[in-house]
């Protein structure tokens, strides 16, 4: 039955539905910014191109030999660490101790990176919630707009004849739906008298 349960919760839950109409609202939120850019990029452009232009070749010749002799000498260093290295010294206990370590680290960071998710899942999801609440809302506004122009004007109560008693059960069901109906013309009759 558990499995039944979990099936049921995962089927009613309305958290992914949010998560997507969150997502969609973020996206459409992030695409109404793609004109502005767009023109921020046009007027920023010729001044960058001509940055290019005007750039001296040798002198990013240069800045690349500089960053690629860097690189090397690191390189050199890490390979000269592992080199002196002597293989009888090494110690098994301490090189387990070291893997277990850096694998502990390991799962630590991934435990940090999936509450973070779970964190932004739970973010946008509430974000997409409060969406659907704006879009149903606008929604209804609508309708009762729509409802308003539409809805003819109250009619005035017309007396209806008692049913059979024979059939009790209608009976019942007209008299109570008559009670609140009479509640409101004497209400009126009272309020048209004074």
């Amino acid at each position: 039955m558990a499995i039944v349960d979990d099936l049921k919760k995962t089927l009613t839950d309305p958290t992914p539905l949010y998560f997507a109409a969150g997502t969609a609202d973020l996206a459409v939120q992030q695409a109404r910014k793609v004109p502005g850019l767009i023109e921020q990029l046009r007027v920023e452009a010729p001044a960058r191109i001509d940055a290019v232009r005007n750039t001296d070749p040798k002198a990013v010749q240069e800045r690349a030999k500089e960053d690629l002799e860097a690189v090397a000498a690191k390189v050199v260093e890490v390979v000269g660490v592992l080199g002196s290295i002597d293989p009888a010294k090494l110690d098994a206990k301490k090189l387990g101790e070291t893997a277990q370590d850096l694998a502990l680290r390991g799962v630590g960071v991934a435990a940090e990176y999936a509450v973070r998710a779970k964190e932004t899942y739970d973010r946008v999801a509430e974000h997409g919630e409060q969406a659907v609440r704006t879009w149903r809302g606008e929604v209804a506004e609508e309708i009762v707009v729509v409802a308003a122009a539409v809805e003819p004007e109250p009619a005035a109560e017309a007396a209806e004849p008692a049913a059979a008693e024979s059939d009790g059960e209608k009976t019942a069901k007209k008299g109570a739906a008559r009670k609140p109906a009479a509640k409101k013309t004497a209400a009126a009759a009272e309020g048209a008298e004074a």
